[in-house]
């Protein structure tokens, strides 16, 4: 039996094994069933850790907050557009890492305060341009609200980077819209190179940010 099978169960473990699980079988294959199997117990040991699923994604979504943040180093001279650019870039490198990585961290709650510092941070920042408190929790809201939403229709067309679901072939599209030239056209812009889509649907999110409450 290998060292890993003997060490302790513990939060940490279960999810990270299940981080791990995730990128072979998605979402919909993650199971209590199939992460006990892999830890080589049975599923009720892992009800003394997480009374469900959701608790587990609960984990899980902070669990991957910390490696996202592990390391980085905050710039407290950085202009409050660098900041958002810098916050939403790497949220989305993050969840990339990860098959339905923004399912997963979508909707779940955070299990510690780890993200407090990041976020005291981030809104001392954004305060500091010159919005209000509100304002400040709006703009990151809204640009936080993008990423999840663009990665998780990205994950939705390439599950992993490198990979790409049946249905998505961007030439057959156009020949079966034909009727439709716009739209058909429109599939290269849709279904492809998607770190320039996310590049310009933030730097919308960011202008707009600015124009709404008067800052630059």
């Amino acid at each position: 039996m290998s060292t890993e099978k003997r060490a302790p169960l513990d939060r940490a473990r279960v999810a990270g094994t299940a981080l791990r699980l995730l990128n072979e079988v998605g979402l919909d294959g993650l199971t209590l069933r199939a992460i006990a199997r892999e830890l080589d117990v049975k599923a009720p040991a892992l009800y003394w850790h997480f009374k469900d699923k959701q608790a587990l994604l609960d984990e899980m979504a902070t669990e991957m907050y910390r490696r996202m943040v592990a390391g980085t180093t905050l710039d407290p001279a950085d202009t409050w557009r660098e900041r958002l650019l810098k916050t939403q870039r790497g949220l989305r490198a993050a969840l990339l890492g990860y098959r339905d990585g923004a399912k997963v961290f979508s909707g779940s709650r955070f299990t510690g305060i780890d993200h407090a510092r990041e976020m005291e941070a981030n809104l001392r920042v954004l305060t500091g341009a010159g919005l209000s408190l509100a304002q400040a929790v709006d703009a990151g809201r809204t640009a936080h609200a993008y990423t999840l939403g663009f990665v998780t229709e990205e994950q939705g067309v390439r599950p992993l980077p490198g990979e790409r679901r049946e249905g998505y072939d961007v030439e057959e599209r156009a020949r079966r819209m034909a009727d439709f030239p716009l739209a058909a056209e429109a599939g290269k812009l849709l279904f492809d190179d998607y770190d320039r889509q996310f590049e310009e649907g933030l730097a919308l999110v960011v202008a707009g940010i600015g124009a709404r409450y008067g800052i630059s």
